[in-house]
């Protein structure tokens, strides 16, 4: 059987990646080609927070609330649309944890939480901290002379 360039290619990387990626992780499994595939859902808590995130409307609202406690309405004035299509942005945030609502008679309050923000901050900077660390394993294996 001929395999071709690519082929090739793709079983050498299969089998670097295999050799310098960490098998002990507790949120992998081994593919039987043996690739390291995440299997792992991430936590509730994380998933709420980076799809709150996701909505430029959303973040916007954090950046207002981010100078401090703010009418419901003071909220949804700058956007063009209507308070209820705010008010439905706004649950999302508050179901996230990212918003604290308050209310005082009539009137809604709402202030940011930062917790969840951190949280997700400290994941994405474990992933990155674990992928640099495989990649520049690699980039050394790489420049290694043949023995």
């Amino acid at each position: 059987m001929v395999v071709g360039l690519p082929g090739v290619m793709i079983f050498f990387a299969v089998v670097v990646l295999t050799f310098f990626l960490d098998k002990s992780v507790p949120t992998a499994d081994i593919h039987p080609c043996g690739l390291l595939i995440m299997v792992a859902a991430l936590d509730e808590r994380l998933d709420l927070t980076l799809t709150a995130l996701a909505d430029p409307t959303r973040r916007a609202i954090l950046q207002t609330l981010s100078h401090g406690e703010t009418r419901v309405t003071d909220v949804a004035k700058p956007f063009k649309i209507s308070l209820n299509s705010v008010s439905k942005h706004i649950r999302i945030l508050e179901r996230a944890k990212l918003v604290i609502r308050r209310r005082s008679g009539r009137e809604h309050w709402l202030s940011l939480n930062r917790q969840p923000l951190d949280e997700a901050a400290a994941w994405i900077e474990a992933q990155r901290n674990f992928w640099n660390q495989r990649l520049d394993a690699l980039e050394r294996a790489l420049h290694q002379p043949d023995p």
